[in-house]
């Protein structure tokens, strides 16, 4: 999803200053209530991950669509509490709401029909532990140069700050995403169960470090960060020498509890994939703990390709620029003027007649009344590829960017194009490959060799290989 920042306090007139210097992308609507899902981002300094106790055997995950994102369900505590959060690249940090009756979201009336069972009680796990001030973790969730900061926030004496013995509670942290998302909360360490590679077997992670929120502003739902930090879910588990790859179902199965995708952590996610299209991950001076990779430029049906921006391919002297890829961002952004290029040139190409008031419900440029009749839904729209570094070729299925946005009307229904301009005033990556962009194909994060690669894939079947799907 995401880009953030780290700060020590939790008053509102902090969240005031983080919100006016966060990085924000921009957040449009789509239809169906699949809102746009985009968080943002500021420097996060690259730490060694600490020691825990890593995961016994590869992860496979069912990840099940809802609203603009994908949900991983995190089996926290003993007894075991099941909480669903979303699945997050863009981020490192791993939350979940704390408190059935004391948690409390601000600004979240979109979701009070999509209430789910996502409180993490503390008190009713043997195994839940505040974080200590002297975990190097805390340090981190404060974004703290000096280690000893948290520590002298909480209150300890000079003599234990300087042994290091100072048995006080991490303080509080408060945690901001774009477009003014905010958490506020504590570190607490609890027993993590995982599936293992054997479906019917379960892994246990002692002392898994996560955020344990009790107010948010605009997050009602905890999230999973898979970014490079110490702080995220795979470098805890001891994956990052590793990798993982993920396969999304296509949004037509949100909501649907039978049909998830699968998420693999592990060797077995990079193993016998030398067919797949790689593409070099870039490494950000700035931004170390996210995955870029570089846009060569655009294709739109036969037309040649769209060269872009060199900005999309590289960073500036402060580590600007690149492309980030990022599950938790639901659609691609695109900067100025590349995306207006693309646009006309899709334009240029289409014969159907715009439906400016689609665009106007939807927040999408371009909206079309296409044909449908029967039950099919058949139309000549354009095709779309990506050339990433490395001559990666990637052909998009065309209902990752063109989606139905209105139900059937006689024989015509209105489909919009699912890609946004990138409104970040310079700073951050240069453009988002979003998650929606994303689906039917597998993502493979191979972290050993640095690069991450395509393969077109029907995930309903890659699912059901994993025995992931309900009978």
């Amino acid at each position: 999803m995401a880009l953030f920042i780290l700060q020590t306090t939790a008053t509102v007139s902090l969240f005031l200053l983080l919100a006016t210097t966060s990085v924000s992308l921009l957040h449009a609507s789509g239809d169906k209530g699949h809102g746009s899902l985009v968080l943002g981002l500021t420097h996060v300094r690259a730490v060694s991950p600490p020691r825990v106790a890593a995961a016994t055997s590869d992860m496979i995950e069912p990840l099940r669509g809802f609203r603009d994102g994908y949900l991983i369900s995190l089996n926290l505590g003993t007894p075991p509490q099941v909480i669903p959060v979303y699945m997050d690249t863009g981020s490192d940090l791993t939350w979940v709401p704390c408190g059935n009756i004391s948690f409390e979201c601000m600004d979240c009336d979109d979701y009070r029909h999509h209430k789910l069972v996502a409180a993490f009680s503390p008190s009713y796990s043997s195994s839940a532990l505040r974080d200590l001030c002297t975990s190097p973790l805390c340090a981190d969730v404060h974004s703290s140069d000096n280690p000893y900061d948290p520590c002298a926030v909480a209150g300890c004496s000079i003599s234990t700050l300087v042994s290091g013995g100072c048995p006080r509670p991490c303080p509080s942290f408060s945690y901001t995403y774009g477009a003014g998302g905010l958490v506020v909360g504590s570190l607490t360490r609890d027993t993590l169960r995982v599936h293992t590679q054997s479906s019917a077997a379960t892994g246990e992670v002692p002392g898994f470090c996560f955020g344990c929120v009790g107010s948010t502003f605009r997050e009602p739902i905890g999230i999973a960060g898979f970014g490079k930090g110490a702080l995220s879910l795979p470098s805890q588990l001891g994956f990052l020498r590793k990798g993982f790859s993920h396969c999304f179902l296509s949004f037509k199965y949100v909501n649907n509890p039978n049909f998830t995708s699968p998420l693999v952590v592990g060797s077995l996610a990079i193993s016998s994939k030398e067919h797949f299209l790689f593409t070099p991950l870039l490494k950000s001076p700035t931004y170390p703990n996210y995955y870029y990779i570089g846009l060569e430029g655009i294709s739109i049906g036969n037309d040649t390709m769209a060269i872009a921006p060199s900005n999309l391919r590289s960073f500036d002297p402060d580590g600007n620029g690149g492309m980030l890829i990022d599950s938790g961002t639901t659609y691609t952004h695109l900067p100025e003027p590349f995306y207006s290029l693309l646009l006309s040139k899709m334009e240029s190409t289409i014969v159907y007649t715009r439906s400016s008031e689609y665009e106007r419900r939807t927040g999408f440029d371009l909206c079309y009344e296409t044909p449908c009749s029967d039950g099919s839904c058949s139309d000549n729209l354009p095709s779309v590829t990506f050339h990433f570094l490395n001559s990666v070729k990637l052909s998009l299925p065309k209902e990752n960017y063109f989606y139905a946005v209105s139900a059937p009307r006689g024989s015509m229904v209105v489909k919009c194009f699912l890609l946004q301009i990138m409104d970040d005033g310079g700073y951050g990556p240069a453009g988002v490959f979003g998650s929606f962009q994303q689906q039917n194909m597998e993502v493979v994060y191979d972290l050993e060799k640095e690069r991450i690669g395509f393969q077109p894939m029907d995930c309903a079947s890659s699912a059901a290989r994993y025995g992931l799907h309900r009978k």
